[in-house]
Parts: C-alpha cells; structure tokens; sequence
C-alpha cells in the first residue's frame, strides 16, 4: 500500500537524446509492489517535448494540465487537461507542450518494462 502526496515524490529530468524541457515523477513502480502497471507524471516546460520515439509497450495517458500536441506517426493532434490518450505499442510518437504553462500528464505503462 502506498499513500503519498505527488509533489513529495522526486522529480528527475528526462535525459534522453531529443528531449526538452521534460521531468519525470515515478508515481508507483515495481519499488511499490506495482507488479502490473507503473503511473508516471510527466511535466513538460513550455517548448518542451519527449523524444521522438517508439517501444512496444503502449502508453494510457491522462492529461492533468495544460496544453499540447501528440505528434503521432507523423501527424500532429492538440489536446489539452482532461483528455485520454491511448498510443498503442510500435508506433512512433512524441508529446510536445504549445502552451504558455507547464503541461502535465499522468502515463501508465506496464509494469514489466521498467
């Protein structure tokens, strides 16, 4: 069991090739117990955005905050706080933030990948 206010879980910079002004919080992980699925928070700076990239693994997004693009196998869909994004495994995409404010959203993957 684990009951923990985000903000007092470390916020790590992601330090992969192509990304921008983008931190991570681990929110549960297999360091929990979380044998199933691992919830991160992504906090994107304006201008920021995630590697251009693609794993096999899918990716259930919630966006928390903000405004964005999901650039998607080439093509660009803007989204903003209070959509579901689903990006199946094996295809390319990025998250990009266009707004004036930081965008956050929540991530789920699974468990087995981290």
């Amino acid at each position: 069991m684990k009951i923990q206010k985000s903000s007092d879980i470390a916020k790590l910079p992601v330090e992969m090739d192509g990304a921008k002004g983008t931190e991570i919080r681990w929110l549960i992980s297999k360091e929990d117990g979380a044998n199933n699925f691992a919830m991160r928070m992504f906090e994107l700076a304006p201008g920021g955005h995630t590697p251009l990239h693609k794993h096999k693994h899918e990716h259930e997004v919630f966006a928390v905050e903000g405004q964005g693009i999901l650039v998607y196998e080439g093509k660009e869909h803007q989204f903003d706080k209070g959509y579901v994004i689903f990006v199946p495994g094996d295809k390319e995409h990025q998250f990009k933030n266009n707004g004036d404010s930081v965008l956050k959203f929540l991530c789920l993957i699974p468990a087995s990948v981290v």
